[in-house]
């Protein structure tokens, strides 16, 4: 039996309250056609038969465990803290978003304030939001926050930056005339020749740090000739390289975003992830979002309050920044604990981990013949290598005969790409994985 928690005359009482006969009534704005579309499907199942089903598909998936991950490119296999999961579990903490009755949620409110201080802390800048959804909605946001504050239209991308970021950021900007974005046509532009395009019309530039390919740009200097023509630097970055490298405020940007699926989120077939977004205390009232700040009570008791969010965000659309005004409440917690329980060595130890067995990865492979890895800049956990057959055929290979989970192709987001894999480690990766990887690949010379 169905449970309807509204008694007849509770339906009626709010029927004639807001002065409609029926409750089908509420529908009238929608065609008729489209309220009751014919479905195509099965007969309905007992819940015994649904779990039956359900059982069959989970047992024709692959056991993941006992496969050596090698692919990253914006996704990354880290270890999990088991105090992760025990604590966002709880079921005081189960909401997916941030509290809509915030004031009254003060643990998760507590939370999402710390979570803000740590990533202050990793990118060296005084204001954090809430988060954002991930790191390619964060990108975007950041961009248009730039526009808004400079009054400019042009925004300045560079083709190093994620493809799905940069796919995100055009459908943000596709249908506003206030915005035009340049930079990535041509996909084998490099950093110079993108800093060429930043004038006197340019909101923003918008690079990462590694960058898709795993490289660290050279950014010293960089911030200053941005700002000469009256523009903002934004940098995307990966939260754990700042466990071993300078903070992007050290070096002048103005923004710093990035995916925070690194820390502490497990991969999840892609979602939900989150995204992070810092910039300067001078920027904090045209931020998007929400930032939760710490204050006391009339009874001199601390206590966590959403301040300064803009109420255009929920009720003005036009006069907003953004309006998404929400944030990934349960994946900031996650990113809290698992920051919180690794600390600041902790995450200058995973850091290093990745750091250097990529390296010892990629000296290993570009000493294969057929095989060549870009070396031309440092790079922190993944890096290219140029292959001697089709990417695809060796990852099938990788899978099928030796229980490995290869690169990513590049490929399929830069024609000039073709048979270049983006190799990743993590600390994850045991020795005895990298040097299977290597004798496997050797097999295939």
């Amino acid at each position: 039996m169905n449970y309807i928690p509204h008694t007849d005359f509770e339906r009626r009482e709010m029927l004639d309250t807001i002065g409609v006969n029926k409750l089908d009534d509420l529908f009238d704005a929608v065609p008729a056609k489209y309220r009751f579309p014919e479905l195509n499907l099965p007969e309905p199942l007992t819940e015994m038969e649904a779990l039956w089903e359900l059982q069959s598909l989970a047992d024709a998936n692959a056991d993941m465990g006992h496969y050596a991950c090698f692919l990253g490119a914006g996704a990354y296999n880290h270890f999990i803290p088991s105090l992760v999961d025990h604590v966002i579990r709880r079921g005081e903490f189960f909401t997916a978003y941030t509290p809509y009755q915030p004031e009254v949620s003060q643990g998760t409110l507590q939370a999402i304030f710390e979570f803000q201080s740590m990533i202050g802390n990793l990118t060296g800048f005084e204001i954090c939001t809430a988060s954002h959804y991930d790191g390619a909605t964060a990108l975007a946001e950041a961009a248009l926050m730039a526009v808004s504050v400079t009054g400019r239209a042009k925004v300045v991308l560079s083709p190093a930056v994620h493809p799905h970021y940069r796919a995100t950021l055009r459908t943000y900007t596709r249908f506003r005339e206030d915005v035009r974005v340049v930079g990535d046509e041509d996909l084998q532009r490099r950093l110079e020749d993108v800093l060429a395009l930043v004038d006197e019309e340019t909101a923003c530039l918008c690079v990462a740090n590694p960058n898709f390919f795993g490289q660290l740009e050279v950014l010293d200097g960089l911030a200053e000739r941005v700002h000469a023509k009256g523009a903002l630097l934004v940098v995307a970055a990966n939260p754990i390289s700042l466990g071993l490298f300078k903070p992007p405020a050290e070096y002048g940007a103005d923004v710093a975003v990035g995916e925070g699926q690194p820390l502490g989120i497990p991969l999840s077939f892609g979602g939900p992830y989150l995204g992070f977004f810092a910039t300067r205390r001078e920027f904090m009232r045209r931020i998007p979002g929400r930032i939760v700040g710490q204050t006391v009570d009339k009874e001199g008791r601390r206590g966590y309050v959403l301040t300064l969010k803009t109420r255009e965000q929920d009720i003005r659309r036009e006069k907003a920044t953004s309006n998404i005004c929400t944030n990934q409440g349960l994946m900031a917690l996650a990113a809290c604990v698992y920051l919180s329980a690794l600390g600041k060595r902790g995450l200058q130890q995973v850091a290093g981990l990745c750091y250097h067995k990529a390296h010892y990865a990629a000296d290993r492979i570009d000493r294969l013949d057929g095989y060549r890895v870009w070396n031309d800049h440092p790079f922190f956990n993944e890096f290219v290598v140029e292959c001697p057959l089709p990417v695809s055929e060796i990852n099938d290979y990788l899978l099928n005969e030796h229980d490995m989970i290869g690169g990513y192709d590049l490929g399929k987001d830069y024609p000039h790409l073709q048979r270049h894999m983006l190799l990743c480690c993590t600390e994850t990766n045991t020795r005895e994985e990298i040097d299977e990887l290597i004798e496997a690949l050797s097999e295939l010379e």
